[in-house]
């Protein structure tokens, strides 16, 4: 028979919480690049240059193709807080699986299970390797 889980943990209520708060959500990655030109007499070039930009793109995956768009100044910072909101979710939803497995752990009795160690089924390293003097 199955045991009951244990009573929520004061940080469990915690997550739930700041989970609750989180607003609209962006997935993928910011790129700023500033960048020289090919004409030699540009002031990209000068000393101190001054280059070209901000080119601002922003990279995720759909249906997994990689999909970039170029965001200007000011979409970046209206959308900022999407991109932040973003990691911030995925490090709650993190976070709260680890607790969730501890606490199956500690209510099952179970031991904890160890990462993987690199090692193939068999318990080698890398492949077969070959006596040269057979």
């Amino acid at each position: 028979m199955p045991h009951s889980p244990p009573p929520p943990k004061p940080r469990l209520n915690e997550l739930q919480a700041q989970l609750a708060a989180i607003d609209y959500v962006l997935p993928g990655t910011i790129n700023i690049a500033m960048n020289r030109c090919g004409k030699p007499n540009c002031a990209c070039h000068a000393d101190p240059p001054r280059l070209h930009g901000p080119y601002i793109t922003w990279t995720r995956k759909i249906k997994g193709k990689t999909v970039t768009r170029r965001l200007t100044p000011e979409q970046l910072e209206r959308y900022q807080p999407w991109f932040e909101n973003n990691r911030r979710l995925r490090q709650l939803i993190s976070e709260l699986e680890t607790l969730s497995l501890q606490t199956a752990e500690q209510a099952e009795g179970w031991t904890r299970t160890q990462p993987p160690t690199g090692k193939d089924r068999r318990g080698r390293r890398g492949p077969p390797t070959v006596d040269p003097r057979r």
